[in-house]
């Protein structure tokens, strides 16, 4: 809302608009229309709009523009050096890249509404960067348009909220949050209310339709559920989301933490990627069934070929839903206190299964990959998900039998032979499948391929290289 009130119906939000599934081809002419932009800003209490795009990590960058030069800012007016930022592929001597804002994509920031932010995309040059994460994601857009297709995605929050303690380090905000299964306690979440309500209305307020929140399964871990979107929106909204969680919890004396795993004996935070492809021109959801339901399982062929592709590509895809070291100590079977990580391990599907990579939802119509982490890019995340689901319908591959049963119990004799295959178990060899799979670098372009490899080839190198607490404490006194 662009004064924090709802306006008449005949005359839409520009957000809302924009965010409606299947209205990202046609721009209102309100929103290009940059002069009565401006105005529509400023009657809000605007005075800077933010040029942003994001980091290799899926992090928000930008430059604060006052609303008076809106205009130019529109044209690309804002540079950036690529080579000052992580996994950005430039030298400090190559041409600076333009942020091109996304009308469609604006967002008056509810913590401080003197603030619009505006995701872009990376121009060099005149032409669209390569190496930009949303023009990755846009790339594979266009690929799915023209097989007649939309990509739907949800993507569930998960985070913590932590205070700082004297000590130097860190805890949950209520001290009552000690529970050895923490899940759905009402009474933790209360504590944290004040700033989860902020956070709720803020989103709200955006227009994204949260329908649920509650504590989750750590202490000081929590999650926001809301409406699905179009892929390119909902990546814009979970960059977002990072920022104005952080910026809400700081109010409060608070911070978020998007740190996968905090605490070894907890589980961690997970960005589970619900997808589903419509009809680019009736919007109906092909995955769900008619009378093409191979396995029972409430989707469609279309939908089981889409699974075979992701599952083909899985080691790949890890290394770009799973990207940090401390990601793979999510992915583990045990290591929680209430008695389940409720993280994916192996590469297989099943129906409403929480232990396989992807889970097949009970109402059906959708699939949902369960090792996306909350510390993942999402633009690089869902572009190549999508693209292994394109190859799947493509070539029509069989994702073969679903698993409904528990997968954590199997032996690994037992998984080998069944010929399921383990997701990575840590970043080097997730940056490895990823390196090794000529999809990543078909999807990603050369130039931003080989940066990602680097850069995540150095973060498991300096990992390795570190020497932690538990060496010192098991090892120094041994002999």
């Amino acid at each position: 809302m662009l004064n924090g009130k709802k306006q008449e119906r005949n005359v839409p939000e520009p957000q809302l608009i924009a965010r409606m599934p299947g209205r990202r081809e046609s721009r209102m002419t309100e929103l290009t229309n940059t002069q009565a932009l401006k105005e529509k800003l400023s009657e809000a209490g605007v005075k800077y709009a933010i040029a942003s795009y994001v980091d290799i990590h899926g992090v928000t960058k930008g430059k604060f523009v006052p609303l008076a030069h809106l205009g130019q800012m529109m044209e690309g007016s804002e540079l950036y050096t690529g080579a000052a930022l992580d996994g950005v592929p430039q030298d400090i001597s190559d041409d600076e890249v333009a942020s091109m804002p996304d009308p469609e994509g604006l967002a008056i920031c509810p913590w401080n509404r003197q603030l619009a932010w505006f995701p872009g995309n990376l121009f060099l040059n005149g032409e669209p960067f390569e190496a930009c994460s949303r023009n990755i994601l846009r790339r594979q857009l266009s690929a799915a348009a023209d097989m007649g297709y939309r990509f739907n995605l949800g993507i569930e929050t998960e985070f913590f909220l932590f205070r700082d303690t004297e000590d130097g380090g860190f805890a949950p905000l209520s001290d009552r949050d000690n529970l050895g299964k923490p899940c759905y306690d009402p009474r933790t979440l209360m504590d944290n209310l004040p700033i989860m309500d902020e956070l709720v209305d803020a989103m709200n307020e955006l227009g994204w339709d949260v329908y649920s929140f509650d504590h989750e399964d750590a202490n000081g871990q929590f999650e926001t559920d809301f409406k699905y979107a179009d892929a390119l929106t909902m990546s814009d909204r979970l960059v977002f989301f990072r920022m104005m969680a952080n910026e809400i919890a700081r109010k409060h004396g608070a911070f978020a933490s998007f740190m996968p795993k905090p605490f070894a004996d907890r589980t961690g935070s997970g960005a589970h990627f619900n997808m589903s492809l419509a009809d680019l021109k009736t919007g109906e959801n092909l995955f769900e069934p008619k009378g093409d339901d191979l396995h029972n399982c409430g989707i469609s062929k279309i939908a089981y070929h889409f699974t075979a592709g992701v599952l083909k590509h899985g080691a790949a895809i890890s290394a770009v839903i799973a990207p940090t070291v401390n990601s793979y100590k999510r992915l583990v079977r045990q290591g929680s206190m209430s008695g389940s990580t409720w993280a994916p391990v192996f590469m297989c599907y099943g129906s409403n299964n929480r232990t396989n990579m992807i889970r097949i939802p009970g109402m059906g119509g959708r699939i949902e990959c369960r090792a996306a982490d909350i510390a993942c890019n999402p633009y690089l995340g869902s572009a190549l998900i999508l693209a292994a689901g394109l190859e799947g319908i493509r070539e029509g591959l069989d994702a073969g039998a679903p698993h409904h049963e528990n997968m954590y119990n199997y032996s690994d004799a037992e998984i080998a032979g069944q010929g399921i295959e383990y997701l990575p178990r840590n970043l080097g060899e997730a940056v490895e499948a990823f390196e090794a799979d000529p999809l990543a670098k078909e999807v990603f372009g050369d130039a931003m391929f080989e940066s990602f490899v680097d850069f995540k080839k150095a973060e498991w190198e300096s990992y390795q290289n570190h020497v932690s607490s538990w060496e010192v404490d098991r090892y120094l006194r041994m002999f």
